[in-house]
C-alpha cells in the first residue's frame, strides 16, 4: 500500500494548519510516522461524552467534540502511497479538496476495503492517514539508513527558519509554537516565565507575553540539548527538543527537574542558527564585481504569534490543564 518508508516522530504541526491556506505536504518522502492518541471521525460532543470517558481519550478540560477515532493510525505523504483508489461517494471537503470528515475514503484496488483518508483541503497538510487495522507492516528489503538520532539536529537542513520564501511567518513555525507554549504554560503552572536573552526572546517573547500573566521573579529557563553545553546554574526549565524518531524530549543525564519540549527544527534554528549575515563581516568586493543579494527577502510586518487552536488542542491533552482550569486560567493572558 506504500513505497519503502522508514519511522519517524510524528511531527507536532499534523492536526494543525493556517485556515484557507493551501499546505505542502505534511510527511517528508519515504516517512512515516504512527498518531498515538485518537484522531478523526467519529467526533462526539463534550456534554454527551462526560469528563471521565474524555479522559479515557486523553482529554482532560472540556472541548467542543471528542475524538473517538482509531488509535495509531499512520501517516504518509500522498506521493508514498500506492494500489489505492478514491471511493468518489465518500470525499468530502470544503472548496479546495478533502478533508475526510467521512472517514476512510480511499480503498484498496485489489479487494474494495477502504484502508485510508487522503486529506489535502485548504487549511490541512497535505497527507495520507492509513487505518492501523487495514495494513500489514513488510520489510521492504532495500538498505536502510540509519535511523534519525540527536545528530541529525547540527545539520542545516534539519534547521526551521521563521519565515517563509514570501516572508510570512513559517506554518509550521506558527503551529509548533501554539504547541511549545502548552507545554510552557502546564510546566510553569501559569507563572510569569523569564525567557533568555538573544534569539528565543526575539522570536517566543510577544508570544509567551500573549498566554502568560507578567510579573517579577519569572520562572528562569534556558535553552539546552545535544550540542549545547549545559547551563549553570540549572535554571527552573529548560527548553530541549524532541527526539526525531521517538518524539521524547531531550534531558540532561542525571536530570529529573522540568523540560518543555519544542520541534526539533524549531529547537535547531535557536540553537544552531549558522550563518545569518547577508553581506561579509570583513573585507570589500573586488572592483566591478555586482552585488546580487539585494533586494533583501521581505520580512514580516508583525510579532510571530502562536496557532491557538494548536495551544488549546495541546494543553487540553496535559493533565496539569485540569488545575489550571481549577484556578480560572484564561489565555491569551490578561
Amino acid at each position: 500500500m506504500t513505497a519503502p518508508v522508514a519511522r519517524v516522530a510524528l511531527p507536532v504541526h499534523a492536526h494543525h494548519g493556517g485556515w484557507e491556506e493551501l499546505h505542502p505536504p505534511l510527511m517528508e518522502p519515504a516517512t512515516y510516522a504512527v498518531e498515538p492518541q485518537p484522531s478523526g471521525p467519529p467526533w462526539r460532543p463534550w456534554e454527551e461524552v462526560g469528563a471521565e470517558e474524555a479522559a479515557r481519550q486523553g482529554v482532560f478540560v472540556p472541548v467542543p467534540f471528542v475524538s473517538f477515532g482509531a488509535r495509531d493510525r499512520i501517516v504518509i505523504a500522498p506521493g508514498d502511497s500506492r494500489s489505492m483508489t478514491l471511493v468518489l461517494d465518500w470525499c468530502d471537503g470544503h472548496c479546495r479538496g478533502v478533508d475526510g470528515r467521512s472517514g476512510p475514503h480511499l480503498a484498496c484496488e485489489g479487494c474494495g476495503r477502504a484502508v485510508a483518508t487522503r486529506v489535502d483541503d485548504c487549511g490541512d497538510w497535505q497527507a495520507v492517514w492509513l487505518e492501523p487495522d487495514a495494513e500489514v507492516r513488510r520489510a521492504s528489503r532495500l538498505p536502510a539508513g540509519p535511523p534519525p538520532g540527536w545528530d541529525d539536529l547540527a545539520r542545516p537542513g534539519h534547521r526551521v527558519p521563521p519565515v517563509e520564501p514570501d516572508g510570512a511567518w513559517s506554518l509550521r513555525r506558527h503551529a509548533a509554537l501554539g504547541v511549545a507554549l502548552a507545554h510552557l504554560v502546564a510546566a510553569s503552572g501559569d507563572r510569569p516565565v523569564a525567557l533568555p536573552a538573544g534569539r528565543v526572546t526575539a522570536l517566543l517573547g510577544h508570544a509567551v507575553r500573549q498566554y502568560l500573566p507578567a510579573g517579577p521573579d519569572g520562572l528562569s529557563t534556558a535553552l539546552a540539548g545535544p550540542g549545547l553545553p549545559p547551563p549553570r546554574p540549572r535554571p527552573d526549565l529548560l527548553l530541549v527538543p524532541r527526539h526525531p524518531l521517538t518524539g521524547a524530549p531531550w534531558r540532561p543525564p542525571h536530570d529529573d527537574g522540568t523540560v518543555v519540549p519544542l520541534d526539533s527544527g524549531v529547537w535547531a534554528y535557536l540553537a544552531h542558527p549558522g550563518e545569518t549575515s547577508p553581506i561579509p563581516a570583513t573585507g570589500v568586493l573586488p572592483e566591478g564585481v555586482l552585488r546580487d543579494d539585494y533586494p533583501l527577502p521581505p520580512s514580516p510586518g508583525c510579532f510571530l504569534t502562536a496557532h491557538h487552536g494548536a495551544f488549546e488542542a495541546t494543553l487540553a491533552r496535559l493533565p496539569a490543564a485540569r488545575t489550571l482550569r481549577q484556578r480560572g486560567a484564561r489565555w491569551p493572558a490578561r
